[in-house]
């Protein structure tokens, strides 16, 4: 399938989460303007590196446009929620301003569960880092929360780089995606403090 594609180096968007953008440039107000007229659906995906044309990562998210705020000057600001996984395929060339894919998308299981000892193992390294980074968090909150949104909620928003952020999105299923954030929890929060973003590099 053809997708428009936003790329944003340290963003990424799950199935079923939310993503606020606030689009400036002309290109992806044009990116923007062409998704409301069509089906409100655009594709976040990281580029490779923070340049100009540089290559994309191999899996991105599908977000749809629930919210949009046309401000004045034509800037957006607008909320993403996020749809489906997909797969990269292929760079289309385009005359758009904005960067086209073939894409296909990648089927999620919506059913997955952690195990009991799973979900206890990540709230104890969750509550360890949240203590370390002096992050204030509703752990009554947290409990109420499904697996998968608590799994997927922290992977989008914690503070790790982008290729941390991208093999988080990579991971094949719910159960290795947690095991990965307890890896980067664990060892982002015995850094020294001198960087604030965890690196797999």
């Amino acid at each position: 399938m053809r997708l428009s594609i936003f790329p944003l180096s340290g963003a990424v968007l799950f199935p079923g989460l939310q993503l606020p953008l606030h689009m400036f440039e002309p290109r992806y107000r044009a990116l923007v303007g062409d998704a409301l007229a069509r089906d409100r659906r655009i594709a976040m995906i990281q580029p490779k590196q923070a340049r100009e044309g540089a290559d994309l990562y191999e899996v991105g998210c599908v977000g749809k446009i629930a919210e949009v705020e046309a401000l004045d000057d034509g800037r957006y600001n607008l909320v993403l929620d996020g749809e489906s996984r997909f797969r990269l395929i292929r760079e289309l060339d385009v005359s758009t301003p904005f960067r086209q894919v073939e894409g296909e998308l990648i089927a999620e299981d919506g059913d997955e569960v952690l195990s009991g000892i799973e979900r206890a193992g990540f709230e104890r390294e969750a509550r360890r880092f949240a203590d370390a980074q002096g992050y204030s968090v509703d752990w009554d909150a947290v409990a109420q929360l499904d697996d998968q949104s608590l799994i997927n909620g922290v992977s989008q928003i914690a503070p790790f780089d982008a290729a941390s952020k991208q093999a988080l999105l990579e991971s094949p299923d719910l159960a290795a995606r947690c095991e990965l954030l307890i890896q980067l929890m664990y060892f982002f929060g015995r850094q020294n403090g001198t960087d604030d973003r965890v690196t797999l590099q």
